[in-house]
This record gives C-alpha cells, sequence and structure tokens, in this order.
C-alpha cells in the first residue's frame, strides 16, 4: 500500500515556486529519508500532506485518501516530531503529553495507558512530574518525540528528531526510531545529518528546487555517482610537481585535492588503486603518514545532485 501518494503537486509564493511538479511515493512500513538542502521545498512539500498549506495544482492522497484541511479522520493516524521544540513550559512532562494525546484519544483511560507507554518508550519514568526548563536538551527532544507519538499513529513525520544532542541522546533516539518503524509505523525522516540516514532509512529522496532529483537505495544512491573509491593520502613531506604530475595520470583517477602533503584522490573505478599509489610511493621512497581507501558517501552523493554552492 502507498502511505502517501503525492502527483505533480505545485505550490507558488508569488513569484517563487517551491514546489515544481513535485512527486512522492512513499510505501507502508518503510523509513523514508527526505532529504535536501536548505529552501529545497520539503518543509513546504510536508505542510502540503499535513493539510496544513493550500496549493496551486496537483494530488495529495494519504491512506489512499485525498488528504484536505478538514480530513481530520486521516490526521488522527498521523504523528509529526517537529524540530522545533513542541511542548508548554507551564505543564510537566505527563501533562503535555496527555494534551497532545488529548486532541486524538478522548477516553481518559486509554489515555492514561497510551501516555505512560510513551513515556516509557522514551524513557522519561523518572521525570513524569518535570516542567520542560528542568530538563536537559536531549530530555527536552525525547518529550517532543512522546508528544507526537503517544496516540499510536500509522504515520509519522519526524524533522530533524536528533539535532543539538549529544551523542548518547542521538543513539537512544535513532533506536526508539527503529522500534516505532518495526511496531508498523511508516516514518518520513528529514535530517542534515547524512549518516543518519545512511543507516536508517530504507530509502532516500533528495529533492532540490521543489521536485525530486534521485530516489533509491542508500546503495543505490552511491552507485549512481561517478566515483567509485576515495584514497587518502598524506605524506610526510609536500610531493614535488613531477610526482603530483604522475599521481594526476594514475589510471581511472577523476579529481585530486591537494592541500600541502595531504592528498585526496577520487576514482572512477574500484580496484588496485591504493596499490598503484603504494607502488609510486615506493619508486620515489616517499614517507607518508596515512594512507587509506573509502567508498564514497551519502554526502557525496548529496553534493553530486545539488552542488557545493553555499544555501541560505
Amino acid at each position: 500500500m502507498k502511505i502517501i501518494k503525492i502527483k505533480q503537486l505545485v505550490k507558488r509564493y508569488k513569484e517563487l515556486v517551491a514546489l515544481d511538479h513535485f512527486n512522492l511515493e512513499v510505501n507502508e512500513g518503510e523509513i523514508l529519508g527526505f532529504l535536501g538542502p536548505n529552501g529545497c521545498g520539503k518543509t513546504t512539500a510536508i505542510n502540503c500532506m499535513l493539510g496544513l498549506l493550500t496549493y496551486d495544482k496537483g494530488d495529495i492522497r494519504i491512506f489512499g485518501e485525498a488528504m484536505t484541511p478538514n480530513a481530520y479522520h486521516i490526521k488522527e493516524n498521523i504523528g509529526v516530531v517537529p524540530q522545533e521544540l513542541a511542548y508548554f513550559e507551564q505543564l510537566t512532562v505527563f501533562e503535555n503529553i496527555d494534551f497532545f494525546c488529548g486532541l486524538y484519544i478522548k477516553d481518559k483511560q486509554k489515555r492514561k495507558a497510551l501516555v505512560n507507554e510513551a513515556i516509557a518508550f522514551v524513557g522519561l519514568e523518572d521525570y513524569r512530574k518535570f516542567y520542560p526548563n528542568k530538563l536537559s536538551g536531549g530530555l527536552k527532544r525525547r518529550l517532543n518525540i512522546a508528544c507526537g507519538i503517544a496516540h499510536k499513529p500509522k504515520l509519522i513525520f519526524l524533522d530533524e528528531p536528533t539535532v543539538a544532542v549529544d551523542a548518547q541522546s542521538r543513539n537512544f533516539i535513532l533506536q526508539g526510531i527503529k522500534r516505532l518503524n518495526k511496531e508498523g509505523a511508516t516514518i518520513v525522516y528529514t535530517t542534515h545529518y547524512l549518516d543518519e540516514a545512511d543507516s536508517l532509512c530504507d530509502r532516500i529522496i533528495i529533492m532540490d528546487k521543489g521536485h525530486n532529483v534521485i530516489d533509491g537505495t542508500p546503495e543505490e544512491l552511491k552507485s549512481m555517482i561517478a566515483t567509485k573509491e576515495i584514497i587518502h593520502l598524506e605524506l610526510v613531506e609536500q610531493a614535488t610537481p613531477d610526482i603530483i604530475k604522475e599521481m594526476e595520470n594514475l589510471p581511472h583517477l577523476q579529481l585530486m585535492d591537494k592541500n600541502k602533503a595531504v592528498y585526496i584522490l577520487q576514482f572512477s573505478q574500484k580496484g588496485s588503486n591504493i596499490v598503484a599509489i603504494a607502488q609510486l610511493l615506493e619508486q620515489h621512497n616517499l614517507a607518508y603518514l596515512k594512507l587509506y581507501s573509502e567508498q564514497p558517501s551519502l554526502s557525496d552523493v548529496f553534493l553530486s545532485f545539488t552542488g557545493k554552492e553555499l544555501r541560505d
């Protein structure tokens, strides 16, 4: 089943085209990484999916039904965890989660059980009576998540849920997202931490300038770029111009960046590249501090398809 299906979505803000015939499909039970540079249209697309924005053209279907601003029977099965912390400072942890859960669940006993389950899920059992201003940054993020998922939604939008938290909190949150997915939730995940998307997501869509530019599993995306191997070399001393020229003439070399005695070489094929470099170093009796190979990362894919220019 397609949990989300968007066709030819167009959204304009006067002269600015935020969404330019944007298409998206999200399969039931998957974690979809929804990525893109600042200003690419992600937030606009999500707000349209949630029925918070009108649009100029196109079709949005959630759970097989047309999504409209008044489709509350659809919205009650959706959970949203925004990047900006969304809770009430005047309410305790328990009261905050109870309030947001109460928007969907009216039965008090059922709601109480769901709130307690959400508190346990995010590990806030010892903080039930705390007010948000007494919580650390990581605990606030976990409260934010609990408020968005306590009503057991089938579809969850998670927008940068690990921003500005420590490594332990980040790991705890990511493990929790995997558990939500295993329990049946379909998840749309936005992040600027591309290593998270690489390890967490079943499929990734990268959008830019209002439309999709690439779609596939993390491994499929990495196979789509020309670079197949990256070799890092750090010499004890800078190489002479003649040696640099020899490196530049290595088979399958696409690009070589150099900064003093540090060299990053990108190759269009995997294989014996590191052997060729080692032989060149031995031939010229060059001492080195580092020499290692790595495969392209999701960051390399992202920059390849969206460019390296700074965005607002």
